[in-house]
């Protein structure tokens, strides 16, 4: 099967290295254009674009698909028969949607109509859910509203964070693609209950910024799912202190490890007896 492949971050990297180990053809990548990066600002090329030219599979980088004609046609001349899509970051017209034979089929990191949107493994952690996992969906112009094709599921326990469960969603998400291509002809789509849709906006810093007064359970989900990024952090006796590990005791919140601005991660007394907390 003639397979394009569009994904950017770490996140896509295992799904497109099974789609290359397999037997089926991935003809071109598509990931977003380099960023600046680092101190040095340097343009630094996505995950997916440093694996992809590893394995001498062409990438393309347009900054739209939604407003180019001349990138939509160079679309559909590479005649995929599929396209698959793992977190690309950008919106897919309907003539991109339609131009591979199967169409587009999208690698989303929840268990849909739960948590449609930009931070679905964060937020899965942050609002205390107790399981979370990936679903295969095929796309249209709605966001993440496309029938879905294959579920599986992880729990998520007292020390899962953002990090550890994009990990593994991120591997189950390979294995998972891989099985709806082998069996694309026969797997009959199912359509998500829109009554049962949760939505879920990209993070930003200010959502990081702890409530003293929630509960510690609220706390404890808040930092274990806004980690590594944007980070959570409260206010101290010197200004911002970044909440790195916490864990509930007694129905009580106790931080672990701190790090107040222009220092080194620390643990509670000692924060304490620097006069930061």
């Amino acid at each position: 099967m003639r397979v394009i492949f569009m994904g950017t971050p770490d996140f896509a990297v295992p799904a497109l290295q099974t789609l290359i180990d397999s037997q089926h053809n991935v003809i071109a990548v598509y990931s977003q254009p380099p960023r600046p990066k680092g101190r040095g600002m340097q343009l630094a090329k996505s995950a997916v674009q440093v694996l992809a030219e590893a394995h001498d599979i062409p990438v393309y980088n347009p900054k739209s698909l939604k407003k180019s004609i001349e990138e939509q046609e160079k679309f559909a001349a590479l005649n995929a028969d599929v396209a698959v899509v793992a977190a690309y970051g950008l919106l897919l017209p309907n003539v991109v949607l339609d131009a591979p034979k199967y169409g587009c089929i999208n690698i989303h990191g929840s268990l849909l109509p739960r948590w449609r949107g930009a931070s679905p493994i964060q937020h899965a952690i942050w609002k205390g859910d107790d399981v979370s996992g990936i679903t295969i969906m095929k796309m249209d112009v709605g966001m993440d509203t496309g029938d879905m094709i294959l579920k599986a599921e992880t729990p998520i326990t007292s020390g899962t964070t953002a990090q550890s469960l994009f990990d593994e969603l991120s591997s189950m998400g390979g294995n998972l693609i891989l099985n709806v291509l082998d069996n694309i002809d026969t797997i009959q789509p199912e359509k998500q209950d829109d009554a049962l849709a949760t939505h879920c906006p990209m993070l930003k810093k200010s959502d990081g910024e702890i409530n003293i007064n929630a509960s510690a359970f609220e706390i404890d989900c808040q930092i274990r799912g806004l980690n590594p990024w944007p980070g959570t952090y409260i206010q101290g006796q010197k200004g911002r202190v970044k909440v790195l590990k916490a864990h509930v005791d007694n129905e009580k919140i106790i931080f672990d490890l701190v790090q107040p601005e222009g220092k080194k991660p620390m643990d509670l007394k000692s924060a304490k007896n620097g006069g930061y907390l």
